[in-house]
């Protein structure tokens, strides 16, 4: 049976984005300490660089 890696907390670090096998990993840090971690597959990066190049306007987004 496969078991999870454990990784040591590293506390703040700068933005990191690691391709892992067929996913894409990206670490956020976050005020007071630590990080976000996000898995992802290429199509999502992509829609999320496209949605961070492209921001909607505030009124755009209570149309929806």
């Amino acid at each position: 049976m496969p078991r999870a890696r454990i990784r040591p907390r590293t506390g703040d670090g700068p933005l990191e984005v690691t391709e892992e096998g067929k996913s894409i990993v990206m670490r956020v840090p976050l005020e007071g300490g630590g990080r976000i971690v996000v898995e992802m597959t290429p199509d999502e990066a992509a829609a999320l660089a496209d949605a961070l190049n492209n921001p909607a306007s505030p009124d755009a987004a209570v149309d929806q």
